[in-house]
């Protein structure tokens, strides 16, 4: 298991082609356009993750990155996929579908407890722990630490795992058709974030 980090861009050729990866990012702070995509984390499942950090005069051109995001052919794998979605696509440009929310497959499936980060899930469903320490921690800095680089991977880490725990629990509920569309609608809901109703229900009657 290793953690490679680069800057700017991802190394052509890293992923195989079609092979579903883990995503997640780590930002200035929870207001998209306001603070600025710091990391992005990537893993195919395969026991390796990989750290893209962009500095503060980055262009964020990033085309293997990009390319990879943006392959209609590769499923990618979040948790809380909604706001990864929208800082992907304000600053890398591209809509990073299609997509697989392991938060929205543990609202869906574990209805008995209202504990649904990441870190509960790997510890209920995987038996394993993960920090949360390095959460709030200034991704934007010159350098990132040890600590802060071994949070980011774990974030992507174990995701592949969850999948495959969710769906036979999706499949068993009955409830893999409802998932499905979810996961179908976050794009959407990411735009609508974007564009200027993060807390609104456009759908309620009032």
């Amino acid at each position: 298991m290793t953690v490679h980090f680069h800057e700017e861009d991802l190394p052509a050729g890293v992923f195989a082609p079609g092979a579903s990866i883990a995503v997640d990012t780590e930002t200035m702070g929870l207001i998209t356009p306001r603070d600025r995509l710091c990391v992005v984390q990537l893993s195919d499942g395969g026991g390796d993750e990989h750290l893209v950090r962009f500095g503060p005069d980055s262009d964020y051109a990033a085309p293997n990155l990009r390319a990879v995001l943006a392959d209609p052919e590769r499923l990618k794998l979040y948790h809380f996929a909604r706001f990864d979605l929208a800082a992907i696509q304000h600053y890398l440009g591209v809509v990073a579908a299609p997509v697989y929310c392991t938060k929205i497959a543990s609202r869906l499936v574990r209805t008995y407890t209202d504990r649904h980060g990441l870190k509960e899930l790997v510890r209920e469903l995987l038996g394993q722990d993960i920090s949360k320490q390095q959460q709030s921690s200034d991704w934007g800095g010159p350098v990132l630490s040890d600590a802060q680089k071994d949070y980011a991977a774990s974030d992507v880490r174990f995701l592949h795992a969850l999948k495959s725990e969710f769906d036979k629990r999706l499949t068993r509920e009955g409830r893999m058709p409802l998932a499905r569309a979810c996961f179908d609608f976050l794009p959407t809901r990411a735009a609508l974030d974007l564009a200027g109703w993060p807390e609104t229900d456009i759908f309620a009657h009032a």
